[in-house]
């Protein structure tokens, strides 16, 4: 099964049904059920602004199971959509103007028993049974 590996706490905000795209500089055909792995790096101001959500951020470890269904160029109207939705979640894509690049569509999103492994970059193969 693919795999993505995802910064806390940004992979927690997915598991906890708070985001659900998640942003990258390249585009993907690959649409089908994925696992966010948490990775082991940690965006430490990110971080501060959800504190009040008092989540667990695990790391190093495969914690959802969902479906990639979409994956879309993010322009203006976007971002605009993204500001309606959730301007807190989506603080880091929005403060970029500047920023080019896709939202990753994520749906069924399901919190599974945390596999610990290491990530890798892009998209990488699991083999995974459920």
């Amino acid at each position: 099964m693919k795999v993505i590996t995802i910064k806390q706490p940004f992979a927690t905000l997915i598991a906890e049904g708070y985001k659900e795209y998640e942003f990258r500089t390249w585009k993907t055909k690959y649409r089908g059920d994925i696992l966010i792995h948490a990775g082991k790096g940690i965006d430490k101001k990110a971080m501060k602004r959800y504190e009040h959500l008092n989540l667990d951020y695990p790391t190093g470890c495969i914690i959802v199971l969902c479906t990639l269904t979409d994956c879309i160029l993010i322009g203006d109207k976007e971002k605009e959509m993204l500001t309606k939705k959730d301007p807190l979640v989506y603080y880091g894509i929005i403060k970029k103007p500047d920023w080019v690049g896709y939202g990753f569509k994520l749906e069924n999103i399901q919190k599974i028993k945390p596999i610990e492994i290491n990530g890798k970059l892009s998209l990488w193969d699991y083999d995974y049974d459920r």
